[in-house]
């Protein structure tokens, strides 16, 4: 009995992610669907990685621009 609750579960969890990949998928066809704002403009970017690579502490960094570490080491990695 509880393989089968299991099952009925997964399957009805399997169909609502369908729904919600098709309603967005129709929003960005229509251009109301928008990426999450960047948390830095790019002259913010440049001068976080140019203050990194003098050897300012990256916790310190952090806290001036208003993001967490995660997200500034995410800017760090990336070339954009």
């Amino acid at each position: 009995m509880a393989n089968l609750m299991l099952s009925v579960m997964g399957a009805f969890a399997e169909f609502e992610r369908a729904l919600i990949r098709e309603r967005i998928a129709q929003a960005k066809q229509r251009g109301g669907y928008r990426a999450r704002k960047k948390a830095l403009s790019d002259e913010q970017t440049v001068a976080v990685r140019q203050r990194a690579a003098v050897g300012e502490p990256k916790a310190q960094l952090a806290r001036e621009f208003g993001i967490s570490r995660e997200t500034l080491y995410q800017y760090l990695r990336t070339d954009d």
